[in-house]
């Protein structure tokens, strides 16, 4: 499925769907980590988690025994021929449902008197009936029965014969099944084109909602080819993963005309991958290497030129995947399908790619790279996917060639399908931009956030298939780990392999699994086997032992370098503050070690024990002799250096920061923020290393800086605090060079940072951050930029940062700025990115009467819909001196705002004023608001959530005062 994304623009339905699922994901986690362990071996205790899951939700119940059931390997499916019928027109209102026949050529492998299909939801249409063995014409084995089991997803069909192994049957069964709008099976979504309303018809199968739509045998391993026909209204278009061959009518029995549009038959691929869009769309189109492109969408859309890009890039990352990987795209024709309301950022189906709209979107008059990188990095991974299965593919377009290609046995190697697409989506998307930088993106976007991560998730990226079998846990293996640490592990993976070497590789392991089925360890023989075949690369233990030690085990190792012995070892990087007595952690990884001597290169080396002497790394007394390990993030690992070649490195960065490579700069900063984080380190030790900061002319490592420095939920917790003065003079002093370059360049010639793309990305953070510590400057630039705004409607805020902008325009104003942002949200020409800009700089309002009448306006449906009452709330429970008025709003307001919003609205403004609980009394003034709301078990759990907070601020303030005592020693350094 669709790539992850990493600072880019998503809708607000997906923002509003991902935040109520947010919950019920990290509940379902936990229930988990008691699933995962290390594959192939005995399970690992789960490192302690630094976050107590909330209390307030329960667990999920466990899935029934019958739902955690796989089929059985009597009969492999060779052949389906699918006809559906979505009994749809236009115009009607519904409920819609959708009929169908499919017959099953099955190769039968072991004597059998049952048949036993996936199916979910469908109820049977018609007899079922068996025919075979083909051999012998006419043949027939009597159908018993037909029975659903719903806990297992199955449909099994009881004979009063036997089918015989060696010998080939065809299952033949009717069905139907209600067309829903939740965006899963065969779903049915609205949209407007061109002012008109519309419906449209698509499917989304992965990982097991192709037995939704049909009978099947809904296992990635079990592939087999396909003929299928769409029966649809004639207004509208039907596409599936192959080119039509035939469109012709038929009637119905009420004499209605449709149409019947027949598809020629398919590559051997898994149910997952199979699709269906019935629609009125337009399309472009272009031709590369004799394979047909179409990038589909709405008719408004297409007219204006807004798929244009997509369609550009298309080709070339297709050429470029082909060219890389030796192996052909084998499909006739590829399609892509920009859908208004699409539950995944990109499906990667065979020759059928269906995306958020957003997702291939640029509008024509946009330049600048961001929203081309975007674009790039998803088309990049689902194209990766076409030519690989669901093994690899995520390699091109997500590597079309990674998944469908050569598919993942099971799903407990989804990351050989996602994660290795994940990393190839970079190399397509900087072939096509390449003022990207892509070793600076990769680390910004992938490996940085998921060391974040994968510090506290107890799960690693491979398992026993016996693990992973119920539908229920499936998609919880589409997360971050799946994606991100797959691709950090490919570029690990490829970095000491050197990329010739592991192309060759992929290439020779393509070419063997096509069109078939593969696990990890097929993957590891083919590395083996082209190491062996050469002298240039010398590997410490054979590539099975190397990368399942990566694969196989929870979480990921820090590396402690001392620079006196020469000696480097490793454990399992943990919280040390959430450490229990009891907890064990043994795992050892095999470590390329990529390192650099006083700015020289070194040759890599290797840790493969837990600690080790490296002669090599011991140095002299000078203070110029400095080692820096994993240069450039090119291991997935963290480094903690011992206090003499931090000092060494810290007056490095203070004397010639460029004598470190920035990416390096940036991994130095985050991994000593992460090591304070987790208690290995003093935040004294942190704060050393932002000394230099003045030097600093890199975007991407200031924002590293300024997300462990500032986090943005806890803005208002800080300048409640008297380190506050001093953060403020101590920063300002350090961002005043690097904010000065770039407010030149917002306020006269912003175009100019087009190809800039971590000033897209990250300028917003630097100038946010300078106005809220008080920069005047900054203050002043907010002020005059939205004064012109305010004096010509028609003048544009320069959009990389319009949120700041209005915020500080707002706030530094009075209520006149405060009544023109009300004024502009309600302009009907108004786009829905400046709504939500707009309803976020409203609560900037410095005036607690502005924010009180904000709240209020909130509770009218006149003003706005329902949706937008809780965000409003949101936004201003987090302002400094709007925590309070929130509170006190929703207390006064709770029998009216309950009826929208229930106790999901109670448990987001719990969030953020747990942040400002500091003592017993505060927390019985929440308490009793909760008592007379809440049952007796959410009362407790609210309570537990209480005194949790109370403990973690009362931790963050002893850690505040450590800062200011830095600082008061160090502000005019």
């Amino acid at each position: 499925m669709g790539i992850r994304g990493g600072g880019l623009y998503v809708g607000r339905r997906a923002v509003a769907v991902g935040a109520a699922m947010l919950l019920a994901l990290l509940v379902a986690l936990l229930a988990l980590a008691a699933l995962y362990g290390r594959c192939r071996r005995e399970a690992a205790p789960p490192p302690p988690s630094s976050r107590a899951p909330s209390p307030t939700v329960p667990p999920p119940p466990p899935p029934a025994a019958s739902s955690v059931r796989r089929l059985p390997r009597h009969l492999l499916p060779l052949h389906y021929d699918l006809e559906l019928w979505p009994q749809v027109r236009p115009g009607q209102a519904g409920p819609f449902a959708f009929t169908g026949q499919v017959n099953v050529t099955v190769r039968c492998l072991q004597d059998t008197d049952v048949a036993v299909l996936h199916s979910a939801g469908l109820r049977s249409r018609g007899a079922a009936a068996v025919r075979g063995p083909l051999s012998e014409p006419g043949a027939a084995v009597e159908v018993a029965g037909l029975r659903q089991e719903e806990a297992g997803e199955v449909a099994v069909l009881e004979l009063r014969g036997r089918l015989r192994a060696g010998s080939r049957y065809v299952l033949q069964l009717g069905f139907q099944g209600q067309l829903e709008e939740d965006l899963d099976g065969l779903f049915l979504t609205r949209y407007t084109d061109r002012g008109q309303s519309s419906m449209l018809i698509a499917s989304q199968m992965e990982p097991t909602y192709a037995r939704r739509v049909y009978p099947c045998f809904d296992e990635p391993a079990m592939k087999a080819t396909f003929n299928i026909r769409i029966i649809h209204d004639p207004s509208y278009v039907a596409l599936s993963n192959m080119p039509a061959i035939d469109v012709s009518e038929i009637k119905d029995e009420n004499g209605s005309l449709w149409t019947v549009t027949t598809f020629n038959t398919s590559l051997k691929m898994s149910t997952y991958l199979t699709a269906f869009v019935i629609f009125d769309f337009d399309y472009v189109t272009r031709t590369e290497r004799g394979n047909e492109i179409r990038i589909w969408a709405r008719k408004e859309a297409v007219k204006n030129g807004y798929v244009d890009y997509a369609l550009n890039i298309t080709g070339l990352i297709f050429s470029f995947l082909e060219d890389k990987l030796n192996v052909s795209y084998p499909l006739p024709k590829t399609d892509l399908v920009a859908l208004p309301d699409f539950g995944a950022g990109g499906m990667e189906n065979w020759g059928l790619m269906f995306f958020q709209e957003a997702s291939l979107m640029n509008f024509p008059s946009d330049e600048f790279t961001r929203r081309k990188a975007m674009i790039a990095l998803i088309v990049s991974h689902e194209l990766g996917h076409q030519a690989c299965g669901k093994k690899i593919l995520y390699f091109f377009f997500r590597f079309k060639w990674f998944g469908n290609l050569v598919t993942m046995n099971w799903w407990n190697d989804l990351w050989l399908n996602e994660g290795l697409t994940s990393y190839f989506e970079y190399l397509g998307a900087t072939f096509v931009e390449p003022k990207l930088s892509l070793n600076k993106i990769f680390y910004a976007h992938v490996v940085q956030p998921i060391l974040r991560e994968d510090s506290e998730i107890a799960r690693s990226l491979s398992e026993s298939e016996d693990n992973i079998k119920a539908s229920f846990y499936l998609m919880f293996l589409f997360d971050n780990i799946t994606y991100s640490k797959g691709a950090s592990i490919t570029w690990m993976l490829s970095g000491f392999l050197t990329e010739k070497l592991f192309i060759r590789a992929l290439t020779s392991y393509l070419k063997e699994f096509s069109f078939s089925n593969a696990n990890q360890d097929d993957l590891w023989t083919h590395i083996q086997m082209v190491v062996d075949a050469q002298d240039e690369v010398q590997l410490p233990a054979p590539v099975k032992q190397i990368m399942d030690s990566w694969t196989c085990q929870n979480g990921f190792p820090v590396l402690t370098l001392n620079l006196t012995t020469g000696t480097i070892s490793q454990e399992q990087f943990f919280n040390k503050n959430n450490r229990k007595s009891t907890d064990s952690y043994n795992n050892t990884w095999i470590i390329p070690i990529s390192w650099m001597r006083n700015g020289s290169s070194q040759p890599l080396t290797w840790l493969d024990k837990s600690s080790k002497i490296f002669p090599e790394m011991q140095v002299s007394d000078s203070e110029y002799d400095w080692i820096l390990l994993n240069v450039n993030l090119s291991g997935y690992y963290r480094v903690n250096y011992d206090q003499i070649n931090l000092k060494r490195l810290a007056r490095l960065l203070e004397s010639d920061p460029k004598a470190i490579p920035a990416v390096s700069r940036f991994q130095l900063i985050d991994d000593v923020f992460a090591l304070t984080d987790f208690g290995y380190v003093p935040i004294e030790t942190a704060l050393e290393l932002t000394k230099y900061l003045a030097r600093e002319d890199e975007l991407f490592v200031w924002n590293v800086v300024l997300l462990n420095l500032i986090p943005d939920n806890l803005e208002s917790t800080l300048k409640s605090h008297e380190v506050y003065p001093l953060l403020k003079k101590y920063l300002l002093k350090r961002m005043w060079p690097i904010y000065h370059y770039y407010a030149g360049f917002i306020s006269r010639n912003v175009d100019a940072l087009e190809d800039d793309y971590f000033a897209q990305l990250y300028l917003e953070k630097l100038l946010a951050t300078a106005c809220w510590l008080g920069l005047q400057d900054c203050l002043d630039l907010s002020s005059e930029l939205y004064a012109k705004w305010r004096d010509n409607p028609e003048y544009k805020i320069p959009f990389l940062v319009r949120r700041t902008v209005c915020c500080y325009g707002v706030a530094v104003g009075s209520d006149k700025e405060w009544n023109f942002a009300w004024e502009m949200y309600n302009h009907t020409n108004s786009v829905e990115e400046d709504d939500d800009i707009l309803l976020y700089a409203m609560s900037c309002a410095k005036e607690s009467w502005l924010l009180y009448r904000y709240l209020q306006y909130g509770l009218s449906d006149r003003l706005f819909s329902s949706n937008r009452t809780s965000v409003i709330i949101s936004h201003v429970v987090t302002k400094d001196i709007g925590h309070r008025i929130a509170w006190e709003f929703v207390t006064e307001n709770w029998p009216l705002l309950s009826q929208g919003y229930g106790h999901e609205l109670l448990h987001d403004v719990l969030k953020v004023m747990g942040r400002f609980v500091k003592t017993d009394v505060q927390i019985q003034e929440l308490q009793v608001f909760y008592n007379a709301t809440l049952e007796e078990d959410e009362r407790e759990a609210v309570t537990m959530l209480l005194e949790s907070a109370k403990l973690e601020n009362i931790e963050r303030r002893k850690l505040l005062s450590k800062v200011a005592s830095w600082l008061e020693n160090n502000v005019d350094d």
